[in-house]
């Protein structure tokens, strides 16, 4: 008699149905509550010996199974169990993230949602995890990665803000230098129309690395109801020419997207910024001749912001000088600011200096610079350009 009857004999001699598995000779199988094979019927419970096939249930059939696909099912997880459905397309990379967390001992249910989120969705690589974990041990940095804008920033580049720091304190240098040019003797008399006038060139500098610097992209999704042009931008990179991380791609219209979009948004802090200036500057001489009559007042006012003469305040254009700003902004900035970030750090820089921070730092100094440089002298060819400032004849 075969062995696969003498088991079964022994089968329906017993009602332990456990001995099934030691008294099989194949391969003994866990299966685990979750996902193992049940017997369904829909008559009454029948003997164990009664194993045939009805057209009212289904008897149990031996699978083989390779590996463990316990976490297979529902979520796609495991090795064995990645076709058990509804596994996204970014399962190795989510496990190779989680090995991150695990040995910083964090896992997905306590780190931010939205960063859950994207390693769940597979726009997440390992880097950029352990960059999180990195900037983590600074307590003001662990501060900085509560706003939104700043992690996405920070995660993406984590010299961000030495560049911030660089491009503002080469700003706030150049600026005080220019406006002692000017002021010559009447410097120290007018400190505060020189500090209203740094202080909006550094809010300028930091807007002009804020908005064009390359990001994660951790927001959320955008909702269903949103128009069609604001779903299109929504896709568009900040950096036009930044790096895609896996898992996600950008097209040349969506890089011409972000072009425009950083554009527009550099157009307003150009022409909100030369107006406040101009505003502040009055404000700033009315206040210190407060208690005089308003006519002194207004002739005090001109004196002070008068450039070479009386003649050349008057012919200042406020309103026009403001838009042809905010202009120069959108296109001549925009463009350098994008190149210098996505291109010549992100792309040239980083890569062959990536381990020596130091030494990038050095090199993004020097660039920073040189481009601050060029946008002054852009500027003067620009506003003679299109009339906001006319050259000097020499006599």
């Amino acid at each position: 008699m075969s062995i696969v009857a003498m088991s079964a004999m022994r089968l329906a001699s017993s009602k332990d149905l456990t001995k099934f598995n030691h008294h099989i000779p194949i391969q003994s199988f866990h299966f685990q509550p979750s996902n193992s094979l049940s017997i369904r019927t829909t008559g009454a419970p029948r003997h164990p010996s009664s194993l045939k096939h009805n057209d009212r249930g289904y008897f149990p059939v031996p699978l083989a199974f390779s590996g463990d696909g316990g976490e297979g099912v529902g979520n796609g997880n495991s090795s064995g169990g990645s076709s058990g459905g509804g596994g996204s397309g970014g399962d190795g990379n989510e496990k190779g993230v989680v090995m991150v967390l695990v040995e910083g001992g964090r896992s997905l249910d306590n780190i931010p949602a939205d960063l859950a989120a994207a390693v769940r969705s597979g726009r997440i690589p390992e880097s950029v995890i352990k960059r999180y974990l990195e900037l983590e041990t600074s307590p003001f940095l662990r501060w900085l990665l509560q706003f939104g804008g700043f992690k996405e920033r920070l995660l993406a580049d984590d010299l961000f803000l030495a560049k911030v720091g660089i491009e503002c304190g080469v700003g706030m240098f150049t600026k005080t230098a220019a406006e002692y040019e000017k002021r010559k003797e009447n410097f120290s008399k007018e400190l505060e129309i020189v500090f209203a006038d740094v202080v909006m060139s550094v809010i300028a500098d930091f807007m002009l690395v804020y908005l064009p610097a390359p990001t994660v992209s951790l927001r959320p999704p955008i909702s269903v109801t949103a128009g069609r042009i604001a779903k299109f931008f929504y896709n568009c990179p900040d950096n036009a020419f930044q790096t895609a991380l896996g898992g996600t791609s950008y097209s040349l219209l969506q890089r011409l997207g972000a072009i425009a979009r950083n554009g527009t948004k550099l157009f307003a802090v150009g022409t909100a910024s030369s107006l406040v200036l101009f505003c502040s500057h009055m404000l700033l001489l009315l206040l210190e001749v407060a208690g005089t009559v308003v006519t002194n007042a207004l002739i005090n006012a001109k004196k002070a912001v008068q450039k070479s003469s009386e003649d050349e305040l008057d012919n200042i254009p406020v309103l026009s000088t403001s838009v042809g700003y905010g202009v120069y902004m959108a296109v001549s900035s925009n463009l350098r600011y994008q190149l210098l970030a996505g291109v010549v750090e992100q792309r040239l820089l980083e890569p062959l200096l990536h381990q020596h921070k130091l030494m990038l730092s050095a090199a993004c100094f020097i660039v920073r610079t040189g481009n601050t440089y060029l946008g002054s002298l852009l500027w003067v060819d620009y506003a003679r350009l299109v009339g906001l400032q006319k050259a000097h004849e020499v006599e």
